[in-house]
């Protein structure tokens, strides 16, 4: 029986944080060559006589990097599953993903043909490996416990799919410990991965390979990947998200406006009460009305995502924050949020312009770009001597522009509602960056917080902007954008020792 390796990629929310919660506010998302994958195998290789009887069948869940192995029976009348190792071994995003994978492979496969291949191929078992990237993950420790600098090519010497280390406990021995993650969106892309594995696997959908990455299908059998995927998410984290993560990991880069979130929150109130069969024919019957549109930032641009390292922020306690301002200050609230959309809005058209502006007239694009690279901003005007080099000059200030307005209305809304968006020390940093030569873009992604910063670079600038941060303690990871959601894989990727994203996009 073969073995179905599947991946999804992570995330970046360049624009839309917070207002992206609500419709009808747009949010660009980028995915990027960090990819989580999930391999799936049978368990038993033969049958036994009686195997037709059984109501029950076997399920494994391996996590190699967390050094992991959970196993479970699954009922084949309902598709539930019953943990027998330690409880505190489960992964409940894992869990769901198995649980409502199976559960609309038995709602949406009616012929007997199909149904007699799916009951065989459960009765076998499921081995599930699951792997990610070594950039969902902050390995800073271990980079300074090696005496190594703070730079790329320390992180890219660190084995593939090296293990996961976690936060230290600050708050005794209660206290669970969490990964130490970088903010890529890994239980989104992880249930994806496990979503589409099992759903391809099962003979569900019929997914892209990697091996064409040109090709970006938008099929019924992603639209079912993402339903799936999106009621596992939703259900295992206890609250209906934007989904912008999701739909990132299935979709790839893109422009997105959320669903409804009654789409989903029936669905949630009901799997305390329904089967999972039930909730995922009822899921797959909903109004998704979620807008999607391929976006991918123009050429010869690089995003860069640095981790300063200066502790973590909760995006949910810094989202109820905002929250709660709103509903205090409904007024100022609704005017900063406009202005804010305003500025996310003015920045998607002038990318999108660049992009046009590279398609109409390469050469002129090209040229402008590469001496612009090694330009700070305020001389970026010289080149501009004739008009169609004006145009290229006229849009990527207009970038500039509205980044810093971006900025300057999430530094308000976090002071309004107490809460560091962009915090002293992300401020200067930032500042520092867009000062350089080069540089397009600098802001912190999503929510903001302590986590992480990104920048956007023009041509060869992007060794400078990583020394940079390097000097300042910030390591720079090896997240590049890559455009393409999920797909399936023809190798385990331990064969071929991906990880970081290195295969996918060159790292300079």
């Amino acid at each position: 029986m073969a073995v179905v390796v599947a991946s999804a990629p992570g995330k970046v929310l360049l624009t839309g944080g917070y207002l992206i919660l609500e419709r009808p506010n747009a949010g660009i998302v980028l995915s990027t060559n960090a990819r989580f994958y999930a391999i799936i195998k049978p368990i038993h290789q033969d049958l036994k006589p009686d195997s037709l009887l059984w109501s029950w069948t076997d399920v494994k869940l391996t996590s190699p990097q967390l050094s992991r192995q959970t196993e479970y029976k699954m009922s084949l009348k309902n598709s539930t599953l019953q943990c027998i190792s330690p409880r505190d071994l489960a992964n409940p995003f894992v869990e769901q993903a198995v649980q409502y994978a199976v559960a609309a492979a038995h709602t949406i496969l009616v012929e007997k043909s199909q149904k007699d291949l799916l009951h065989k191929r459960i009765l076998h078992g499921l081995d599930i490996t699951i792997l990610g990237s070594n950039d969902f993950y902050s390995y800073r420790n271990q980079i300074e416990a090696r005496g190594l600098p703070l730079t790329p090519e320390a992180l890219a010497s660190l084995p593939p799919f090296s293990s996961i280390t976690f936060n230290s406990d600050a708050n005794g021995a209660n206290c669970k410990p969490e990964v130490a993650k970088t903010g890529l969106g890994s239980s989104a892309a992880m249930t994806t991965a496990v979503v589409a594995a099992l759903l391809q696997y099962l003979g569900v959908v019929k997914l892209p390979l990697s091996s064409n990455p040109l090709l970006r299908v938008e099929s019924e059998d992603l639209d079912v990947v993402h339903m799936v995927a999106q009621s596992a998410h939703c259900i295992a984290q206890g609250k209906v998200g934007s989904g912008f993560d999701v739909s990132s990991a299935v979709y790839g880069s893109q422009r997105y406006v959320r669903f409804s979130p009654g789409v989903l929150s029936s669905a949630q109130v009901a799997a305390n009460c329904l089967s999972s069969q039930e909730v995922i024919t009822d899921v797959l019957k909903g109004k998704w009305d979620h807008e999607k549109a391929k976006f991918s930032l123009p050429p010869l641009m690089t995003l860069l995502l640095g981790e300063p390292g200066s502790g973590g922020s909760s995006t949910p306690s810094m989202v109820g924050a905002v929250k709660k301002w709103q509903a205090s200050e409904p007024q100022k609230s609704q005017e900063t949020w406009k202005r804010l959309s305003d500025a996310n809005s003015l920045l998607e058209r002038q990318l999108n312009a660049l992009s046009m502006l590279a398609e109409e007239q390469w050469e002129t694009y090209k040229q402008v770009l590469n001496s612009c690279s090694n330009l700070k901003c305020e001389k970026w005007k010289e080149h501009a001597s004739d008009a169609r080099k004006e145009a290229v000059v006229k849009a990527l200030l207009g970038a500039r522009d509205s980044i810093v307005n971006i900025r300057c209305h999430m530094r308000k809304m976090g002071d309004e509602a107490g809460v560091p968006i962009e915090p002293e020390s992300q401020t200067k940093l930032l500042d520092a960056t867009m000062n350089m030569e080069g540089v397009l873009l600098a802001g912190v992604p999503g929510a903001g917080g302590f986590d992480a910063i990104f920048a956007i670079t023009l041509g060869e600038s992007t060794n400078k902007v990583t020394n940079m941060w390097s000097s300042r303690g910030v390591l720079s990871l090896l997240v590049r954008e890559d455009p393409r959601g999920v797909s399936i894989e023809n190798e385990d990727p331990r064969i071929r020792g991906i990880s970081s994203g290195i295969s996918a996009v060159n790292i300079n």
